[in-house]
């Protein structure tokens, strides 16, 4: 027994229904769930995205800005080649890099390099972009 329940007995009933009622309430705000956002059709964050380059089999390289830096993305190469291209187009542009979402990025601007790089390996290259 607390120190106060003692000197007011008169109002533990009413504390005791008070606890009762919050609970009842909270346990209906758990259960209720709200309806999920339904997307429009012209919704910017829709979850298909068109692909911005064709399957032609054309490597498309261009230039694009990254915070403060310039990045060169390259596109059009296939899944499975995706991360060993990416490591050794790093090691022959001497800078760093990545392989996400079926592209290659190469810190820097460095799609002369690159398109050189792949056209001696037979590749079909484009300079896309300004």
């Amino acid at each position: 027994m607390r120190r106060y329940e003692s000197f007011l007995p008169e109002l533990l009933p009413q504390k005791t229904q008070i606890r009762r009622f919050i609970a009842q309430a909270v346990g209906q705000l758990a259960a209720a769930r709200l309806p999920k956002r339904t997307r429009m059709p012209g919704d910017r964050r829709s979850p298909q995205r068109p692909q911005p380059f064709p399957n032609d089999g054309v490597v498309r390289i261009l230039r694009a800005r990254r915070r403060a830096s310039t990045v060169s993305i390259v596109a059009g190469l296939e899944a499975p080649e995706l991360q060993d291209v990416a490591k050794l187009l790093k090691r022959h542009c001497g800078s760093g890099g990545t392989a996400k979402d079926g592209t290659v990025v190469i810190q820097g601007d460095h799609r002369e390099k690159i398109a050189a790089w792949l056209a001696a390996r037979g590749r079909k290259v484009k300079l896309a972009g300004g």
